[in-house]
């Protein structure tokens, strides 16, 4: 190769060299997403309680006016809140299909980010727990709830009482090391009673929660807290 040739091909190499460089900063000096959004899941303006572990429930948030229309989600914590870092901006938040211990309508809330914004979604329960109370009489704990049927299009399959070693008690693996279960329940008072005298012994912490199983869903509605028993 002659040295002319090397010459301008070395000054084509620099050139694309220094165009991708160049393009990297800009990427690089685009401004971040600033504005913190917040909400719950809710029904009749009441929090439920879903299963924490492992991203299981979400929603999705859509914003238009893009050439690529896409989605990203938006995880649900335990105690039915979410959060998100977003641009301001219009979005819409709606549920996904099977997800949740709620019918499935993907009804579509619009929002309008404009700084710290905050938005509960609304959902329609199977059913609800409500009046949760918790105690520890010796090596026992009891857990005294009211279910409440909402819409009642599916049986219930079971409702138990857990205990695990973190706070992130629900019916997945791992995330439970004792429970009972009661697989002959409908709505009204129910009361529960589990022996926890191996999880006294072995386990530095212990949490409690209760949770409702439906019929052919794949999640469960749970206590929106956890009870810390030590």
């Amino acid at each position: 190769m002659k040295v002319k040739n090397m010459k301008t091909l070395i000054k084509m190499h620099l050139f694309v060299i220094l165009a991708v460089l160049a393009t990297s900063c800009t990427k690089d000096n685009y401004d971040k997403p600033e504005s913190h959004f917040t909400g719950k899941v809710v029904y009749n303006g009441q929090a439920l309680g879903v299963r924490g572990s492992n991203g299981a429930v979400y929603l999705q948030f859509w914003q238009d006016g893009y050439e690529l229309k896409t989605s990203f989600n938006v995880y649900v914590t335990q105690d039915g809140s979410y959060s998100a870092i977003l641009f301001d901006g219009v979005y819409k938040l709606v549920t996904v299909s099977n997800n949740g211990p709620w019918v499935s309508s993907q009804d579509t809330v619009v929002i309008t980010v404009n700084g710290n914004t905050q938005k509960d979604y609304e959902v329609v329960p199977y059913y609800t727990l409500g009046n949760i109370n918790y105690s520890v009489n010796g090596n026992t704990l009891t857990a005294s709830f009211d279910i409440t049927g909402v819409t009642t299009t599916r049986n219930i399959e079971y409702v138990a009482l857990m205990v695990n070693k973190t706070n992130f008690v629900d019916f997945g693996d791992g995330t439970h090391v004792n429970w009972v279960r009661n697989m002959n329940v409908t709505p009204g008072h129910v009361e529960l009673q589990l022996d926890i005298t191996n999880d006294l012994a072995n386990q530095k912490a212990l949490y409690a929660r209760v949770g409702l199983k439906i019929d052919g869903v794949g999640e469960g509605v749970y206590d929106a807290g956890v009870y810390k028993i030590k």
